[in-house]
């Protein structure tokens, strides 16, 4: 099935729509929670074309705000499950969306949770993530679905320009650095576009970027996730430091770090910028952390 097959239409909002209902919930967008929503209709367009979504996706969207994307979003998939950190949003986009898209609300499940803390999605098992990230959170929000939710075939989220460029950053950038690393364990990474500042309310005083993620095989390793993640914030915590120093306090020792990393086949005086997933697992295996 494609987009064109699925039943029913969705009217999206309009920057009028979108200060009257945040005016009606009494809602002002708070940087503690990374609020900037989308007023413009060609953008959550854009996002959804881009996502690639069809009509057997089971879509999770973190952040919905007002529900600009998530309108967008329902006429071409299965389900949107919506989760919303603010009582006051997630209460009142079912009603936005039985307003705006009255034939698709029965596609909408929202749940009112912190989606870095969230342990499970109710319902169907998602197999894609959609969504205009709080900008704070987005690294540890897509590393947390990403782990959680084994059936998450792809993803396309908009982040700050800067948060996009290290997602995709292959090694050897001087933008790639642990998110980098830990992104590429689950995904194929990539920049898919970038998004002006006049399309959010308020606009932000950054540029945005749109990141696709596309799971793949995590490495083939006898370490564990932790294991290789742990050696990954060891190599970067000084970026500066060659891996035997960067490794000597995980390692128990500069002289035990220099075995390991021999052991893997990786030269004890490179820092962690030129190494890709495969190598950090690689060390991984052969690190005995002490304790």
């Amino acid at each position: 099935m494609t987009h064109s097959d699925t039943a029913g239409s969705a009217r999206l909002l309009t920057p009028a729509d979108i200060r009257r209902l945040a005016d009606r919930l009494g809602v002002r967008p708070t940087k503690t929670l990374g609020q900037n929503f989308v007023i413009d209709a060609g953008t959550v367009r854009r996002i959804v074309r881009a996502s690639g979504v069809a009509a057997d996706d089971v879509v999770v969207e973190v952040g919905p705000g007002l529900g600009s994307l998530t309108l967008a979003l329902l006429p071409h998939v299965r389900r949107v499950t919506a989760v919303e950190i603010d009582r006051t949003l997630a209460a009142a986009l079912p009603d936005t969306v039985r307003e705006h898209a009255p034939d698709l609300a029965d596609r909408l499940e929202v749940v009112t949770a912190d989606a870095m803390r969230v342990t499970g999605i109710p319902g169907p098992e998602p197999t894609a993530l959609v969504a205009n990230l709080p900008y704070n959170v987005a690294v540890p929000v897509v590393l947390h679905l990403l782990e959680l939710l084994p059936s998450l075939r792809r993803g396309l989220v908009m982040v700050q320009a800067e948060v996009a460029d290290r997602l995709a950053a292959g090694p050897g950038s001087r933008t790639y650095g642990a998110p980098s690393v830990k992104a590429a364990w689950y995904a194929d990474v990539r920049r898919a576009g970038a998004i002006g500042r006049n399309v959010f309310w308020p606009a932000p005083n950054v540029d945005s970027g749109l990141v696709e993620l596309r799971r793949r095989p995590e490495p083939a390793t006898t370490a564990s996730r932790a294991e290789v993640f742990a050696v990954i914030d060891a190599a970067f915590a000084q970026r500066r430091k060659t891996l035997r120093a960067a490794l000597a306090t995980l390692a128990g020792s500069a002289p035990a770090a220099e075995a390991a990393l021999r052991a893997a086949g990786v030269a004890p005086s490179i820092r962690g910028e030129a190494l890709g997933v495969t190598e950090f697992a690689r060390i991984a295996e052969h690190l005995r952390v002490p304790g």
